[in-house]
């Protein structure tokens, strides 16, 4: 089955994780995406071997995969002129021109707004920016640790006060991936104004604004409160007026979630759950101001039963739990949970398995290929604009392809 963007073009000159990862969801969504890769070295995230503890070695590399799956590369110098009009016959034939350059280096290579649209009037230009297209920062760049972990309020508002330091992101290009599905859909919607009115769009999406949206509803909070958001210490209960709505550790040093905002609709079966039924008739749970006020006794008794018991043990008695609860899981871990299986979240490109990206069309999931290797393309790409091979090997011969 084609995705919903099966015909679309996409010319993305970009690097490292943001702007490219909005590139993976679109070739996801169907759309062919040519990577424009640096003649010599190509996207810098290729030498990207070590993360923490990581150490990848040969190819393919998930650090380079996970955001540029499913597309085509060439390599081309933006530097000499040959190059420069290599780019400019591409964009005439793209729908999406999507880029991370700065403003600076969008003007010094000539691929700026106008430049592009001087070939192009119907193209949708997309911009991946750390801090935004407005305001004196704008010609400033950023990575997501920067501009969406700490600038953006997340990296403070999850650092219990006391903690010397601040919380790290989870994981690499955590702030990129989400940004990048931003993009995404910003392009998405741009190509569906173009399609019902001929009108294009600039499209803009920063590191910054995501990392905002992302905690939307704790700055709204702030904003009407005047105070920020305190993340409580670790072994501290979630919720201090509801038992239902926090952490229990079990006795093979694993945790559960429970996130059930409603504790009097669920006390009765939890109770039952954990086989402690005369709780559901103890006059201190008997109503929901009742538990709240005795949350601490109910807490104490819920971990204390949580605690004996294995995480394997929980799930399978959880299983016709009506309230919403979770296992804590690790990055190696969610790899065998079975929900995550049965809706394909995770699947295989080429050699490795990847997330795929979080929307589906039609309760399918798309088809997830490999990236490509440096340039690996680029005779296929240039013979497809109409050039010979003449022209082709004076370009390599020039250096203003790879």
């Amino acid at each position: 089955m084609s995705g919903p963007l099966t015909g679309i073009k996409v010319l993305e000159v970009a690097m490292y994780g943001f702007v490219p990862s909005a590139g993976a969801v679109l070739s996801d969504w169907g759309a062919d995406v040519v990577k424009v890769e640096h003649a010599s070295g190509g996207d810098p995230q290729r030498g990207l071997r070590r993360v923490g503890a990581f150490v990848v070695e040969g190819d393919p590399n998930p650090n380079v995969e996970h955001a540029n799956r499913g597309k085509r590369s060439i390599g081309v110098d933006m530097s000499v002129p040959e190059g420069r009009e290599v780019i400019l016959e591409l964009a005439k034939n793209a729908d999406v021109f999507l880029t991370s350059f700065l403003p600076s280096a969008r003007t010094k290579f000539g691929i700026d707004v106008d430049d592009i649209r001087a070939v192009n009037p119907g193209i949708v230009y997309a911009r991946g920016s750390a801090l935004g297209p407005r305001g004196t920062e704008s010609v400033r760049g950023g990575y997501d640790m920067t501009a969406f972990w700490c600038r953006g309020g997340i990296a403070a508002t999850i650092t219990p006060e006391g903690t010397e330091g601040l919380i790290q992101p989870p994981g690499p290009a955590f702030g990129d991936t989400i940004s990048g599905t931003n993009l995404a859909g910003g392009i998405a919607a741009a190509l569906l104004k173009r399609e019902r009115t001929g009108e294009t769009s600039v499209v803009d999406v920063s590191l910054l604004g995501s990392g905002l949206w992302a905690l939307g509803h704790t700055v709204a909070l702030s904003a009407s409160q005047q105070q920020p958001m305190r993340a409580p210490r670790p072994g501290v209960h979630g919720a201090p007026t509801n038992p239902l709505s926090g952490l229990y550790a079990t006795s093979d040093d694993r945790y559960l979630s429970f996130v059930m905002l409603q504790p009097a609709k669920f006390w009765a079966d939890v109770c039952r759950h954990i086989e402690r039924p005369e709780l559901a008739d103890d006059p201190r749970f008997a109503d929901a101001a009742a538990i709240a006020e005795h949350t601490a006794e109910a807490v104490a008794i819920l971990r204390q039963v949580i605690g004996a018991r294995t995480l394997a043990e929980w799930t399978e008695r959880f299983a016709t739990l009506a309230g919403p609860w979770a296992p804590v899981q690790d990055s190696v871990q969610l790899l065998a949970d079975a929900q995550i299986r049965a809706n394909d979240y995770l699947l295989p490109a080429g050699e490795l398995e990847l997330v795929s990206s979080p929307v589906q069309f039609d309760v399918a999931p798309p088809q997830l290929r490999p990236g490509p290797e440096f340039a690996a393309q680029t005779e296929e790409i240039l013979l497809e604009l109409g050039l010979d091979w003449d022209r082709i090997i004076t370009l390599k011969t020039a250096g203003a392809v790879t």
